[in-house]
């Protein structure tokens, strides 16, 4: 399916500039980290809808969109969770 292969390539420069942004403790990377776990649950879903319609598949793939989906849902999560303004607004 087109529409996923292109999804995918483009999602890998969000990866990895989320990857940075996180590593570097900046603010954005939480909202691109949270946008990318939301818009990959999204693709995936469009994926099933064409799955459940008869299209064409690779079990591979649903393997993959599955931990993609994974990773990145516990990822926002963490980002959110463990971001250091938080901690000073719950003690503040």
């Amino acid at each position: 399916m087109p529409f996923i292969l292109w999804f995918n390539f483009l999602a890998g420069f969000f990866y990895v500039a989320t990857g940075a942004g996180l590593w570097l403790r900046k603010r954005w990377a939480v909202g691109l980290a949270t946008a990318l776990a939301l818009t990959t649950l999204v693709a995936f879903a469009v994926f099933g809808m064409h799955i459940l319609n008869h299209g064409e598949y690779e079990m591979r793939t649903v393997f993959a969109m599955t931990l993609r989906s994974a990773v990145w849902s516990v990822i926002a999560g963490l980002a959110w969770l463990l971001w250091p303004s938080r901690v000073q607004i719950a003690k503040g």
